[in-house]
């Protein structure tokens, strides 16, 4: 298993794994809206992504965002999006797609990175406290959307 950043290459096999990784959140599948989106994101290198392949077929990524912490007068990664697919889960991928999100972090000399996911995702709220996240409970997390 290879983990890597991500190439224009990428872009067919990326928007279908990303396609899925929106389905599991209910989302309504789009795979162009996915490939317009993903590639938007590579082009304008507004975020970072990485895949993991196994003998060339993506089979999970990871995507982060840059965020500052004006408070930390650092920057700081949001872990928006991580996605194993369904026949690679249980191998360990999740924590090596991390593991380079980390790296990244410490790369760019950011003070972290934080992510949030659903209170019923019970995979990911075991995973992210084995991959060294703690859980805060100091704050409530507030959200606007436009109608």
């Amino acid at each position: 298993m290879e983990v890597r950043n991500v190439t224009s290459d990428d872009l067919d096999s990326l928007a279908n794994l990303f396609d899925s990784y929106r389905v599991w959140y209910r989302k309504n599948s789009n795979i162009e809206g996915a490939k317009n989106f993903l590639g938007a994101r590579i082009k304008n290198e507004d975020s970072e992504i990485f895949v993991c392949s196994d003998k060339g077929e993506l089979v999970g990524f990871v995507q982060l965002y840059p965020l500052f912490s004006s408070t930390r007068m650092k920057k700081f990664w949001l872990l928006n999006d991580l996605f194993v697919d369904s026949n690679y889960r249980g191998k360990g991928l999740s924590l090596k797609l991390i593991e380079q999100a980390k790296d990244l972090v410490r790369k760019t000399g950011a003070c972290g990175m934080f992510l949030e996911t659903e209170i019923t995702n019970t995979i990911g709220n075991k995973l992210y406290p084995r991959a060294g996240f703690q859980l805060n409970e100091t704050t409530n997390f507030y959200e606007w959307e436009v109608d």
